[in-house]
């Protein structure tokens, strides 16, 4: 699988599976589907309540440790150095797989606070320097963080040692945070796309549909394509076997006028999904 490469040389694949939302319980299972479909990199976080799962699946789907990329975050309600770094020891703990690949600060603030008025700045400052402490330690490959807008990096990056290597937000066709996005690729901060199909809303948006039909692909493998074109690592969720295998089968390019009106589509529908903080119009900002 193609990768791209992260500030300390760290390469990372380009598309990764996600796990939001799949227990503990399947994600064993539905891990070792994503690895023996070509999957090297595996999303998790402290806040999916599944590292165990994952972290049994990395031991015995076969693979050697090294071939394997793994993504956890420091979950968003955790906002001092000293829960900071508990928590990745933690994180460790659980997942058992000796290392772990890229650790994020999930939200730069608390999920119920999310996009509000107050911005956590200093305590921020706090997380990541439990972050800094564990990558120097070897602990971690690799430290980021997730949803995080333009000023909420440069809080990171004017205040402490070591900047953050990704930023992991929510980007999809019909969302693309363009500024965001731009920012960071000047600065050298990769950018992961989660939810490229937009948590299955993109199913069912007829535009999206039709693009799909054009290039004779998924409209899942549209979505894909699509964040791949931005230049972008894709994070998409499946928990069955045929999607998983889907999803990764992505060999094709879209036309540069095809992504221009791709990136100019309205926003679409999330439906009852809406209710998630990522997933409220009134949290999108670029």
């Amino acid at each position: 699988m193609d990768e791209l490469e992260l500030l300390n040389g760290v390469k990372i694949p380009i598309i990764g599976y996600g796990t939001w939302l799949i227990k503990n319980k399947d994600a064993t299972n539905c891990v070792k589907m994503a690895i023996e479909a070509g999957y090297t990199h595996i999303d998790t976080a402290q806040a999916y309540g599944n590292e165990e799962g994952v972290g049994k699946a990395i031991r015995e789907c076969g693979k050697d440790r090294s071939e394997l990329f793994v993504t956890t975050k420091v979950a968003a309600e955790l906002k001092t150095y000293k829960k900071a770094k508990k928590s990745i020891d933690e994180s460790l703990k659980k997942l058992d797989i000796g290392y772990i690949d890229l650790v994020l600060i999930h939200c730069p603030q608390p999920w119920l606070l999310f996009r509000g008025k107050r911005r956590f700045f200093k305590e921020n400052i706090e997380v990541w320097k439990a972050l800094e402490e564990a990558y120097k330690e070897g602990k971690v490959k690799a430290i980021g963080v997730s949803n995080f807008l333009i000023d909420d990096l440069e809080n990171i990056m004017n205040n402490c040692e070591i900047k953050p290597m990704v930023n992991q937000v929510l980007c999809h066709i019909g969302n693309t945070p363009s500024d965001v996005i731009k920012f960071c690729q000047e600065n050298d901060i990769v950018v992961e796309a989660y939810s490229p199909i937009a948590h299955g809303a993109a199913l069912k948006n007829e535009a999206i549909i039709e693009m799909a039909k054009k290039y004779n692909v998924s409209v899942a493998q549209l979505c894909i394509q699509y964040t791949l074109q931005l230049n972008t690592v894709s994070l998409p969720k499946a928990s069955s076997k045929e999607h998983i295998e889907d999803n990764i089968k992505v060999n094709f390019g879209i036309s540069d006028e095809d992504m221009i009106s791709l990136i100019k589509l309205n926003e679409i529908d999330y439906g009852k999904d809406a209710f998630w903080p990522v997933f409220n119009k009134k949290n999108k900002a670029n």
